[in-house]
Parts: structure tokens; C-alpha cells; sequence
């Protein structure tokens, strides 16, 4: 029987005046207090088998693939960043949380402490600070170009995310190519899996890029911007192919096309509508069934579609898939910001084609319908 010292302990867990979680090896939850049960009014069986990042809005969402799970990855800790968390009736949950690594002797993850502390006041505090500094500056600068500057911060703030996607660029492709001169030299087996890890993050990483600036562009009014040749289709889509095979080599991947068969398209957009909707599969379908791609051009045009085995997806959902932030399923093993299958339709878009969702017992098909362009005479 336990003692009282072990009930004590076990109490302080459950009831402390923070919320606790630990994090399994794959980032989900796998224990939380009660504490954090009442502040979210979540059952702590419904918390196990989600991410951290399922409780966060959709700013923390952004500033979680960003920063703190990198800050996290890099140094193995990080300390009072501030998140807001969403509560069973989706109101902000402010908080301040601190996590820790937990790593065995060959530095393989073990676990992820995370604590959390309500925020609320503070929150609350800084949010007056900074409200009431805006309006002393506003009755201090009252003019005709008030709205005019309004307007102009606004915008500033979208400008503000490209030029982050933009900036984050040169050093993603300094860790790219330190990895490939790495991969040039003799290296031990623990050192090729490390490398091959952070190969695959520079891949996912540089995806996350490329959907923020692109929705950055479409915000501010510039859209998806398109330089057509006529080339192989064959290259296209088996570079892409081969690059998620890198990240996920345990999973399979049929590609069926017509080697042969010319499209006269944007192909670096088209391999990134592609690339959106195979990861797409890969991360949504069943592990132990192939992900099948099927290329075939017809008198009409391109119909590429890319099938997963799994579970299907609610018609409900179907309507909101290409919204952006959205997910179908908060406990899928999707770790982007939701914007992968929005970039996918505008591409299409953009191209004059469209993307179509069948999903049953069987099977989830996404097809990208791109019409013949007409010869010019």
C-alpha cells in the first residue's frame, strides 16, 4: 500500500497550481494533470494522443512550428514563451509554459516535460499597458492620416510574414548545404541518421515556407503568379516522389503515368500542388497500404489523383478542406499550419483547373483536373 508521502505526491501532481503534460517520442500527449483538465474542461482520456499544438490557436499554431518546436529540437528546453491555448468552449486560455527533454545515454528522446501557468492576468495587464500607450499616442496625433496610417499597419503586418518566409530562406539553405557536404564524407551510422533527420526537416521546413509566403501573397492581393513550359510530366512528379520517399521511407508509393506525356503548365507550381496533396495522403493514410498516384492525359487535359487507404473524411469536412488553418481531424499525425491543401487550390486555380475530393470506406482520392491550353496559331 502507498504511503502518505506517495499519496502527497501524487496529489501535489494532479492538483498543482500549474498544469503538467509529458510529451511521448512522437509529440503526442501521453499523461496531463487535472489541473490543466479543469483550466481546458477537457477529460485528461480526451487530452492523451493529441500534439501540443491541437490545444493552440491558430497564432500559436504559426509561432509553434516557428520557434518552439525548433527552439525545442535545438537546445532540448525552452522557458516562458507564451502561448494561448483553447478551452472546450474555444475561448484563449492565456499561459506561460516551460518545457524540458527528457534523453537517454544515446541521446535518443525519451519524453517532453511541459509545464504550464495561467497567464491571465499578466496577459491581461500587458494588454491594458499596451492599449492605453496606443490611445495616449492616438489623442496626441489625431490627424486626416490617422485611417490612412491604419490602413498602411495592416497591411505591414501581412508584408511582415513574407518577409519572415523570405528571410528564413538563406539560413535553410546554409543547413541544406552543410548537410551535403556531410553526406560526402565518411560518416558513422548515428551520425547518417542525424543527418538524414535534419534532411528531412529542411524538406518540411522549406514547404512551411513556401505555403506562408504564398499565402502572404494571396492576402495582400499579388496571387499565385504562374511561368508555363512545356516539359515531361514524368520529371515533375517523380522528383517529388523521390524527395518524400527520402523523408518516408517506410511507406510505399505506386506512381502510374505515361513517361512520355508532355504538360504545358508552371511545373515548380506543379510540383508543389502535388507535393502538398501526396504529403497529404502519406500523412492521413493507412501505413500498411500503398499511397497510388495516377497521371493519365486525355483530350481534355491532365487528371492527376493521388488515393490513401483510411478512414474516410465527413462530408461536412470535405466542404472546408481547401479553407486555410483548417484541419479535418485535430489528432492526425499533421503537423503543418493547414495551409498545404489552400495552396494546392489556388495553384489550381491559377492554372484554369480544379482539385475534387472522394472519400468512402475505401479509399481518399484527390484529383486535379488541368485543361488543355489551346495552341496559339
Amino acid at each position: 500500500m502507498p504511503g502518505p508521502a506517495a499519496e502527497d505526491l501524487e496529489d501535489l501532481y494532479e492538483n498543482a497550481p500549474c498544469g503538467y503534460l509529458s510529451l511521448g517520442p512522437d509529440g503526442r500527449i501521453v499523461k496531463s494533470n487535472k489541473t490543466l483538465s479543469r483550466w481546458l474542461g477537457v477529460a485528461a482520456e480526451e487530452l492523451r494522443g493529441q500534439r501540443l499544438r491541437d490545444l493552440l490557436s491558430i497564432a500559436g499554431q504559426i509561432f509553434y512550428e516557428t520557434h518552439f518546436a525548433p527552439l525545442l529540437r535545438m537546445q532540448g528546453f525552452f522557458d516562458e514563451v507564451a502561448l494561448d491555448l483553447i478551452t472546450a468552449d474555444g475561448a484563449p486560455l492565456h499561459v506561460l509554459a516551460n518545457a524540458a527533454e527528457r534523453r537517454d545515454a544515446d541521446g535518443g528522446l525519451l519524453f517532453t516535460r511541459v509545464t504550464v501557468f495561467r497567464a491571465t492576468e499578466r496577459r491581461r495587464y500587458e494588454r491594458e499597458l499596451v492599449d492605453a500607450t496606443e490611445t495616449a499616442q492616438a489623442e496626441s496625433r489625431m490627424s486626416k492620416g490617422q485611417l490612412l496610417a491604419e490602413h498602411e499597419a495592416a497591411e505591414l503586418r501581412e508584408q511582415f510574414i513574407a518577409v519572415l518566409g523570405h528571410d528564413l530562406r538563406n539560413p535553410l539553405a546554409a543547413i541544406d548545404g552543410g548537410t551535403n557536404l556531410l553526406m560526402r564524407e565518411p560518416q558513422s551510422e548515428k551520425s547518417q541518421r542525424v543527418i538524414g533527420l535534419i534532411r528531412g526537416s529542411v524538406l518540411r521546413m522549406s514547404g512551411l515556407i513556401d505555403n506562408v509566403m504564398d499565402f502572404a501573397r494571396g492576402r495582400l492581393g499579388g496571387g499565385i503568379q504562374l511561368s508555363r513550359s512545356s516539359r515531361p510530366l514524368a520529371l515533375t512528379l517523380e522528383q517529388v516522389v523521390g524527395e518524400l520517399r527520402t523523408s518516408y521511407p517506410e511507406r510505399e508509393i505506386e506512381l502510374n503515368l505515361d513517361a512520355t506525356a508532355e504538360v504545358e503548365a508552371d511545373h515548380a507550381r506543379l510540383a508543389q500542388l502535388f507535393s502538398n496533396l501526396l504529403a497529404n495522403a502519406i500523412t492521413h493514410g493507412a501505413v500498411d497500404r500503398p499511397v497510388r498516384v495516377d497521371a493519365t492525359m486525355g483530350a481534355t487535359g491532365l487528371e492527376l489523383s493521388v488515393a490513401n487507404a483510411g478512414p474516410p473524411i465527413p462530408p461536412a469536412a470535405i466542404e472546408q478542406l481547401f479553407q486555410p488553418f483548417y484541419r479535418s481531424n485535430p489528432q492526425s499525425r499533421v503537423q503543418g499550419l493547414g495551409l498545404g491543401l489552400y495552396i494546392a487550390a489556388q495553384i489550381a486555380e491559377a492554372h484554369g483547373g480544379r482539385i475534387d475530393v472522394t472519400s468512402d470506406a475505401t479509399e481518399t482520392r484527390f484529383t486535379f483536373h488541368l485543361p488543355q491550353v489551346e495552341k496559339r496559331a
